[in-house]
């Protein structure tokens, strides 16, 4: 190798095995989503922990934290009313955990883990939730009509509004993991193929944009269309 040569790293965006165990005869893996959505977990908890202690000894003179955590309050009751409006604070509890959980996971990059939400099979999950979710309250709140609304206007349209609805939780979770995925692909690729001193200073606009930005704007779009299904079966 001559000395004008500059060593490249292979680039790693790939989830890995930590740990392999057998239950039942089936090999499975404890992989990197797994440990990035229990340190995200443990950090939410620790944070809903500190939260309720400091909103139970709450005081006239409301110190950082306590006005974060009535900020935030705020914000989700904005949020959830203005688009279920009287029926807010029956879906204000699950619409706050999805968000705290998937904007947490969007930034772990900025911790150096990989983000869970570029795993397909934990954004297809949430997404399974929201469709139980809103397919609960279409039958509770419509009854029989939420049936027969599928052939509505004509029956001939059965198969496309069928389609339809079982498309919500797949576009959902398809569009948080492929905008999570590129934004891991994208530094995964700057910074194992490019050499070392390319990777200081400017990687950090980057990461603005691939776990800051785009995780915020991810996180709401991902609840904001959870909010618009779950109020078209509030009729």
């Amino acid at each position: 190798m001559g000395m004008g040569t500059v060593v490249q790293r292979e680039a790693d965006f790939m989830i890995h095995g930590i740990v392999k165990y057998n239950i039942g005869g089936h090999e499975l893996w404890i992989t990197t989503t797994t440990i990035g959505m229990l340190i995200v977990s443990i950090i939410i908890l620790v944070l809903a922990f500190m939260a309720k202690r400091t909103m139970e000894n709450a005081t006239d003179v409301p110190g950082t934290f306590q006005n974060i955590v009535e900020l935030g309050v705020e914000m989700l009751e904005k949020m959830t009313q203005g688009i279920l409006g009287n029926h807010a604070r029956k879906f204000a509890n699950y619409v706050g955990t999805i968000f705290l959980f998937i904007l947490f996971c969007n930034l772990s990059g900025l911790l150096g883990l990989r983000a869970p939400t570029a795993d397909y099979g934990v954004t297809f999950l949430l997404g399974l939730v929201t469709f139980a979710i809103v397919q609960y309250q279409g039958v509770k709140n419509r009854k029989l009509h939420h049936f027969t609304s599928l052939f509505e206007p004509v029956p001939l349209l059965f198969p496309i509004n069928l389609i339809g609805e079982v498309a919500n939780p797949i576009s959902i979770s398809l569009r948080l993991f492929a905008n999570l995925l590129s934004g891991v692909i994208i530094m995964g690729l700057w910074y194992g193929m490019l050499p070392i001193f390319v990777n200081i200073g400017i990687p950090a606009a980057l990461h603005v944009y691939c776990d800051l930005f785009s995780g915020c704007i991810q996180t709401y779009v991902f609840c904001m269309l959870t909010m618009v299904y779950i109020n078209d079966k509030m009729e």
